[in-house]
């Protein structure tokens, strides 16, 4: 279960695409195009790692 301030994998996602939508709609300057694509990066390695963790659970039930 994540904490209190770890965005669950639904949370991560829709804040992704708030981002993209912002990057195609709002064509934003420079530097705040810089950063909302930072922080997409990061939302994307954290959706991936929870995936992949929910995969090797996965595994794990399977094989029992």
């Amino acid at each position: 279960m994540p904490s209190k301030t770890e965005k669950t994998f639904e949370e991560s996602l829709k804040r992704l695409e708030e981002i993209v939508r912002q990057l195609e709609e709002q064509n934003p300057a420079l530097d705040e195009a810089l950063k909302l694509f930072e922080e997409g990066k990061m939302l994307i390695g954290t959706c991936l790692k929870k995936l992949d963790t929910a995969e090797q659970k996965i595994k794990v039930l399977s094989q029992s």
